[in-house]
């Protein structure tokens, strides 16, 4: 049904195994009774007889959901193929503009990986990109106008939950800690859906349950390549490219707005010792760069090159001409930099406080 597309032939192997299992009357071989039906399929359940699998013929839909009840009892929820083909009829839902369809279906199979494979497996993260690129999708047509495409808050926040809860589960690998290639495209994907959720009318009540969700992720300290925080991949162009087709636009002040309001930590250092202020530097977006100075990120502080923020701007860039460093320097700043640039000895002749303040100017 699915891999040829030929549902008479379907219909034929079908009709032979209804009869090999009505063959010996004594020994009937019934199929197991469904504890519940399931609400992705339609609610559909497997044919018992002959005349019902006759009565399938006049209603292709119905062939196609028992193709998915036939795979995921004979081959089990585990088994790829299962949550591969339930992901592929709701592609082609979609492809047909039929985009609940396509939502419960590839929900159904996301719920089945995350039961059933590692903490960040491909397969789970392809899952996550196809909605972050559906929704995307779905938001383009209702900016055009376009009928019968809303996307739910609730539909959004519902796949932002599941991908917060796979980086939980990661994390939680103490052992086997998680592949930071694979630990960063979940990030990514998180930064999409988090971007798309902005575009989203909600009430107050949805409006804090979002916050608090980002709040919980944030509190994960998850960490991708070159031990970047999800507030280094907000304000890098990089993070743009998550799949093969375009969601969102970064660096995103929008996205790096809302981490810094739900306490992502303005001053955290990459492997580099670079802040969100070097990248948001080296990625020339002054926007970004202003916003991350008036939240309290030092504009002087340096990374293992001894470069501040400034230094990082393109001098052929207008963002140049935009960020002035006289504007954000303080006495204490330079008064740092001169303990650092003379190496003058600090460390227990000042607060514990303030020796961290310095390491900042190193």
């Amino acid at each position: 049904v699915d891999k040829k597309r030929d549902l008479l032939g379907a219909l034929k192997y079908w009709k032979r195994a209804m009869e090999m299992r009505y063959s010996d009357r004594t020994n009937i071989l019934s199929k197991p009774v469904p504890q519940a039906l399931i609400m992705a399929y339609d609610y559909a359940k497997e044919v018992n007889s002959s005349e019902e699998l006759e009565n399938l013929i006049a209603d292709p839909d119905e062939m196609r959901m028992q193709a998915l009840l036939i795979r995921e009892r004979i081959l089990g929820p585990s088994h790829p193929d299962t949550s591969y083909y339930i992901r592929y009829r709701g592609a082609v839902y979609a492809d047909s503009g039929n985009f609940k369809r396509c939502i419960n279906l590839w929900k159904y199979a996301l719920d089945m990986q995350q039961s059933n494979l590692d903490p960040l497996s491909p397969m789970t993260a392809s899952s996550l990109l196809s909605f972050a690129e559906l929704f995307s999708f779905m938001l383009q047509d209702r900016a055009k106008g376009l009928l019968g495409t809303t996307v739910t808050f609730d539909d959004l926040m519902g796949i932002l939950c599941k991908s917060v809860l796979e980086i939980e589960r990661a994390m939680k690998q103490i052992q086997c800690p998680p592949d930071p290639i694979q630990l960063n495209k979940a990030l990514s994907i998180i930064l999409h859906l988090i971007c798309l959720l902005e575009k989203v009318p909600c009430s107050s009540e949805q409006e804090h349950f979002k916050k608090q969700t980002i709040y919980k992720f944030l509190k994960l300290q998850p960490r991708g390549k070159n031990n970047f925080s999800p507030l280094h991949l907000a304000v890098d162009k990089n993070t743009t490219c998550v799949g093969r087709y375009p969601v969102c636009k970064f660096p995103s002040l929008q996205v790096t707005a809302i981490l810094v309001e739900c306490g992502a930590n303005i001053n955290v250092r990459d492997s580099d010792n670079n802040s969100p202020l070097h990248i948001a530097a080296l990625n020339n977006h002054p926007g970004i760069m202003n916003f991350l100075i008036k939240s309290g990120s030092h504009f002087d502080a340096t990374n293992s090159r001894k470069q501040t923020a400034s230094d990082l701007l393109d001098e052929k860039e207008i963002a140049k001409n935009l960020i002035q460093p006289i504007n954000h320097t303080t006495l204490q700043c330079l008064a740092a930099r001169v303990i650092v640039n003379h190496n003058i000895s600090y460390a227990g002749h000042i607060p514990e406080k303030l020796e961290n303040f310095v390491l900042l100017h190193r």
